[in-house]
């Protein structure tokens, strides 16, 4: 039987820890979220931690295991599958013998929910209640997915003493073995873009190959930024035989941890390429699936398989889940930064939450900490910006590296080094040090700032789990990293589960009055990501950077106009109508404004 969403939202990966046990708290409850298996030290702990609270034996794999790695995430992972099921057989047991407990249920499933209809008609029946309302929640209630995220570019290469290890020993590729031998039945998230060699290795795992019930046991979710690279990466895997069951939309910019800004396509336009081309994009990759299988000599099913579309970034008000949900009819819609600010659902440590609670538009930027030197969404005031800054003040910046996972540099070290490591530092500011006649007061020290303002995420992104559950922090002081959205400044209060899924479904509003719409907001990051990336230029300019720049714009211009023209046909957002509008022309204002260099000027 087909289950039937009980949400139209899911819970995206947050950092490391963040909902490394979501799934935990909130899947009985029908709730979908995402674990990330980047760090299986963290992942290990957080085993031994609800092995103990739930009285299940426990067994540490340490290092020394040939295959430590995938077998952490395994085994953790199916903990996990078994807590959730435990809590989800309790949790039908209350409902179907507490009216309280399935009233308060139902005040937390939408309102359009077919399956909170069928709940009310047998409150309203009445008639032999405890037995039929046990045969309706035994075949409409499902726990959530409890689903993984991999990011494809954390593939490093694995070394014994100084030999390297086979490639499937490299990080993803352990990890998505660890996912793939775990007895769930649910979604690996890809992030980060496209890599080959582990898209390949999906090919050694029969559970992501259709069955003969046209079933996948295990399936692929590729989270894009736009429909170009979603047709690429999707044909790529299907020409493996393998089927992309969910596109996952971010927007580029708007949205926690590391950003991957588009080409200045802004969300509302890149959602409209989706609604109009998703037929083009399902057909496209089974008639290339179809192949593969059959050079296999596979079982292949004859008509396409399910595909959904969703997207996540910056949503923040019940009127902006319904819009994205009726306008570009997706299947769900992620709310990642706001569950921060709920206890039951993510994990971190009280003084983050407070911190969180209490920072303004402001102290949210887009900061260059990350070592993948991709842009990186993250808060000022945290743990680790004091101790990271303490330690330049006394000339030892940098990290002691101990986790390794961004250790991707080969730059000084075959092995890989990572750029938040005080070796690596220490290496850059020598070399540095050695220029500094040459350099003007001001280029040396943005120079150093450079070099010393890499954050060790590895340990920051993970404490938070360890501060909440009390479980020991060895090794050198990191503090917390916490990477949320901009779309968090509007939220300033801690809330229950309940509140928050009724701020999503029903508008009992938990945010700012002042927060700006959603488009609003992306379309001012835009703005402010191209005005800096021109006013920033270092070097000599080319032509292909200036045409970057002209395209860049043009989309950005492009998009205002579509936005302009959707705003005055749709019935969504007529409260603030004239404001969005005015906010619209304004930065289309500013955009016109922001000069791109000529070749000739240059």
């Amino acid at each position: 039987m087909a289950k039937t969403p009980l949400h139209t939202f899911h819970i995206p990966v947050m950092g490391l820890a963040y909902t490394i046990d979501s799934p935990i708290r909130v899947a009985q409850y029908g709730i979908s979220s995402v674990i990330a298996l980047a760090d299986d030290d963290l992942i290990e702990k957080m085993r031994n931690f609800y092995s103990t609270k739930f009285n299940i034996p426990y067994e540490e794999i340490t290092q020394k295991l040939h295959d430590y790695r995938a077998e952490r995430i395994t085994s953790y992972l199916n903990l996990v599958d078994k807590i959730v099921k435990e809590k989800f057989e309790n949790f039908k047991t209350e409902l179907a013998e507490s009216k309280t407990a399935l009233e308060n249920f139902m005040s937390m499933l939408p309102n359009t929910s077919d399956i909170k209809k069928g709940f009310q008609n047998l409150l309203d029946d009445g008639i032999a209640f405890k037995e039929n309302i046990q045969n309706y929640i035994e075949t409409h209630l499902f726990p959530g997915e409890i689903d993984v995220n991999i990011m494809t570019k954390l593939d490093k290469d694995n070394f014994v003493k100084n030999e390297q290890l086979p490639i499937e020993f490299n990080d993803a590729h352990a990890a998505l073995r660890g996912f793939a031998n775990s007895n769930l039945a649910s979604s690996v998230v890809l992030s980060a873009g496209m890599n080959p060699r582990l898209f390949g290795y999906f090919e050694n795992f029969k559970d992501f190959f259709p069955n003969e019930n046209n079933e996948l046991k295990k399936k692929i979710i590729l989270k894009v930024s736009d429909f170009r690279s979603a047709m690429i990466q999707g044909n790529f895997l299907a020409k493996k035989g393998l089927w992309v069951s969910e596109y996952r939309i971010e927007s580029g910019l708007n949205c926690g941890g590391h950003a991957f800004a588009t080409d200045g396509l802004l969300l509302g336009t890149i959602l409209e390429e989706f609604k109009q081309k998703k037929d083009q994009l399902k057909q496209s990759a089974h008639d290339l699936m179809i192949k593969a299988l059959q050079a296999k000599n596979q079982y292949f099913p004859e008509n396409p398989l399910e595909l959904k579309i969703t997207v996540q970034g910056g949503v923040g008000t019940a009127e902006e889940h319904e819009f994205l949900l009726d306008e570009y009819q997706v299947d769900s819609v992620g709310w990642g930064s706001p569950f921060l600010l709920v206890p039951e659902a993510t994990s971190v440590d009280q003084e983050t939450r407070n911190l969180l609670m209490k920072a303004k538009e402001d102290d949210f930027y887009l900061s260059n900490i990350s070592p993948l030197g991709v842009p990186f969404n993250t808060l000022r005031g945290t743990t680790n910006e004091f101790l990271k800054q303490k330690r330049i003040h006394e000339n030892k910046a940098g990290s002691s590296c101990p986790k390794k996972f961004l250790a991707l540099s080969k730059e000084y070290d075959p092995h890989g080094i990572c750029t938040a490591s005080k070796k690596y530092q220490d290496i850059k500011l020598e070399e540095l040090e050695a220029k500094k006649d040459t350099l003007s007061v001001e280029e040396f020290e943005k120079s150093k700032i450079k070099i010393t303002e890499k954050s060790c995420l590895c340990v920051g992104l993970a404490n938070a789990s360890y501060l909440e559950n009390d479980i020991k922090i060895k090794g050198q002081a990191q503090g917390v990293v916490i990477c949320p959205g901009p779309n968090l400044a509007y939220f300033d209060q801690e809330v229950s589960l309940k509140e928050m899924i009724q701020h999503i479904y029903q508008g009992k509003s938990v945010v700012r009055t002042d927060r700006p719409n959603l488009f609003v907001k992306e379309l001012k990051m835009y703005v402010d990501y191209f005005r800096n990336e021109i006013e920033t230029i270092s070097g000599e300019v080319t032509a292909m950077q200036i045409k970057k720049w002209n395209s860049f714009k043009t989309n950005i211009l492009e998009g205002i106009e579509f936005y302009q023209n959707l705003f005055s046909s749709t019935f969504y957002f007529k409260a603030d109508e004239t404001k969005i509008k005015n906010q619209f022309d304004f930065y289309k204002t500013e955009l016109n404004a922001i000069q791109i260099p000529t070749l000739e000027l240059v």
